[in-house]
């Protein structure tokens, strides 16, 4: 019986391991801290299996989830390292959870309950320093709450780490009064915009998601970290489209002159969404390619220079700077890269 092979996508992430290396250390340098990686949501979109690889091989020793099935989609690649469950354990998530290869980062006082019930071991603790969204009020963690836990790594989250504001300082405050108050091995309150506040914000270990995948935290950031994502997309078909006539959906755009276009394989179901639409563009030979029209599902149109030789099945790239794409379309940097697909093949160069 002949085994069918599926082919190459249409569609292919070209991502750069020396930048996500390179984005790692430089923010693993900018204290005495232990620099972790974030690696929830597929990491950040790019493949968190491979990220870990990469990143573990360059030293990093902690990797942070959301839940416990991306912990086990990584624990056989993260030996010897610690990986953290951010989102703590429901009911459903104990067996894994006694299993050993990872942490919960307890958050309620019913998951400090249920784990401290279930004999389970060492564990990290958030705390709500301000955000309120998840982690445990100081109060009761400074009830006896937390009485006979071995508290591996206490956490926080910095909630405005992005802009210059007191929130900062008062969550830094709060986290200190916690650190005083709960006997841990070690102190996590730093994201990537919360390395760039300086070594006040650091404590034991800081937890980068955003800049080690090239999205710029804060503005002093900027001149150091690389681009990690370069999105590149299949032509399906070439035309010309008359003087007058439309492209697309909705007939958004129509050809002020006979206009050579470009159909790729690329749409909202792949995470580049309708707010691109005639805003966003690509590039071949050095040529810059404007989207025109609606985008659709999993179809973009592309004006083309007239003179430019291109054929059906050539790779356009996509113009994806995080910072200029998220300017365009509205969207965070978050979105722009955990949003792609699973359409695409990953390749890691």
């Amino acid at each position: 019986m002949t085994t069918l092979v599926p082919p190459p996508s249409p569609l292919r992430l070209r991502l750069s391991a020396d930048a996500l290396v390179h984005n790692w250390r430089w923010l693993a340098g900018q204290g005495s801290a232990a620099c972790g990686a974030a690696v929830k949501a597929n990491g950040y979109g790019t493949g968190a299996t491979d990220v870990v690889r990469l990143l573990g091989a360059a030293g990093c020793r902690d990797f942070f989830t959301a839940t416990w099935a991306e912990a086990l989609a990584i624990h056989d690649v993260a030996a010897g390292a610690s990986i953290s469950v951010l989102h703590g354990m429901r009911d459903e998530d104990m067996p894994l959870a006694l299993a050993g290869f990872a942490r919960p980062v307890l958050n309620t006082p019913d998951q400090v309950r249920r784990w401290r019930d279930a004999g389970g071991g060492a564990c990290d603790v958030m705390i709500d320093t301000g955000m309120n969204r998840l982690g445990l009020a100081l109060d009761d963690a400074t009830s006896g709450l937390l009485v006979g836990l071995t508290i591996h790594t206490l956490t926080s989250h910095l909630a405005t780490a992005d802009e210059d504001v007191p929130q900062n300082g008062e969550q830094l405050a709060a986290f200190r009064a916690a650190v005083a108050a709960i006997p841990h091995q070690r102190a996590s309150l730093a994201n990537s915009a919360g390395i760039c506040l300086g070594s006040d914000y650091h404590f034991d270990l800081t937890r980068p998601g955003l800049a080690l995948y090239g999205g710029i935290p804060r503005p002093e950031a900027a001149p150091h970290i690389r681009a990690v994502v370069h999105p590149e997309s299949q032509i399906l078909q070439l035309r010309t489209v008359s003087a007058g006539q439309p492209v697309g959906y909705n007939a958004t755009w129509r050809a002020d002159h006979d206009t050579r276009v470009a159909i790729i394989n690329l749409g909202y179901a792949d995470g580049y969404l309708r707010s691109f639409s005639g805003k966003g563009s690509a590039s071949f030979g050095g040529h810059h390619l404007p989207v025109i029209g609606r985008v659709s599902m999993d179809l973009v149109a592309l004006a083309l220079p007239d003179a430019l030789d291109v054929r059906e099945g050539d790779w356009v790239a996509i113009d994806y700077d995080l910072s200029e794409a998220s300017r365009l379309s509205g969207l965070s940097p978050y979105e722009l890269l955990t949003g792609l697909g699973s359409r695409y093949d990953r390749l890691w160069a």
